[in-house]
């Protein structure tokens, strides 16, 4: 069975300090590839060194909405730059999030579209962040047209089904485990194999039944499990589709 991690957090100081054990237990869970996601220049430097020298990674980089306050031409540059690399090969974790601020709204959409602008002259795909800002960004893809994964999934099923006729791949972090996931359920068994992910958003979002521990991507595989359950698929199918979904969005990696 191989299993793949499409959003993890792994050149954060916290796990980063502990990267070959991290590295070693992904390996004993099966995993054969982890799309290191980086929200700064100094995470970028880490996670292009660590894939250079360790096939399981792929990297992504790209400004979340947190930092869209703080953005400036010359960084939209330099992303650009550092994303010519051969081992990136998505732009994010990017998008809107609406959760803790809204007086920057304006900001977190005009950094949002020129991400997207840049994932298209690039011709990469994008790791989307949509928290409590689902309106505006479906404007946003209807009008800056896109391919790219939502990431951490949370959305209802009607706003999947519109995602899903946009282009969109779906990813299912460790609330998919919870035990008040009833609508991730729902959206998980509709999404169809040919645009579903597992992720662990780690440190973040440890799956049930580890929930409360610091996450990494060995524990994905209790979501890729549930998504087994959900579907109700063998393992094996799965895996083998998730891996055809990865090469068939990610086309710069080696997969």
């Amino acid at each position: 069975m191989k299993i793949i991690d499409t959003h993890a957090h792994v050149t954060c100081d916290e796990l980063f300090n502990q990267i070959d054990t991290i590295t070693q237990r992904a390996k004993e869970a099966g995993l054969i590839k982890i799309l290191v996601v980086c929200t700064s220049f100094e995470e970028a430097k880490r996670a292009i060194e660590l894939a250079e020298k360790e096939d399981l990674y792929d990297c992504a980089f790209g400004f979340h909405p947190e930092n869209a306050d703080d953005i400036s031409d010359q960084d939209i540059a330099q992303l650009k730059q550092i994303l010519a690399h051969p081992k990136m090969v998505a732009l994010g974790e990017i998008g809107l999030d609406y959760h803790w601020r809204q007086d920057n709204k304006d900001q977190q959409k005009q950094l949002f579209i020129k991400q997207i602008e840049l994932a298209n002259e690039l011709d990469l795909p994008i790791l989307v962040h949509m928290r409590d800002a689902t309106a505006d960004t479906l404007e946003i893809f209807k009008q800056h047209p896109v391919k790219g994964v939502m990431h951490c999934y949370s959305g209802s099923l009607e706003t999947t089904k519109i995602l899903l006729k946009m282009g969109f791949y779906i990813s299912f972090a460790g609330p998919l485990t919870f035990k008040n996931a009833n609508e991730a359920l729902t959206v998980c068994d509709y999404v169809p194999l040919e645009r579903i992910f597992v992720e662990t958003d780690c440190p973040y979002m440890t799956p049930h039944p580890h929930r409360g521990k610091q996450n990494e991507p060995y524990y994905v595989q209790f979501t890729f499990a549930k998504a087994c359950e959900v579907k109700g698929l063998d393992a094996d199918v799965l895996s083998e589709a998730m891996l055809a979904n990865y090469r068939r969005l990610f086309t710069k990696s080696k997969a």
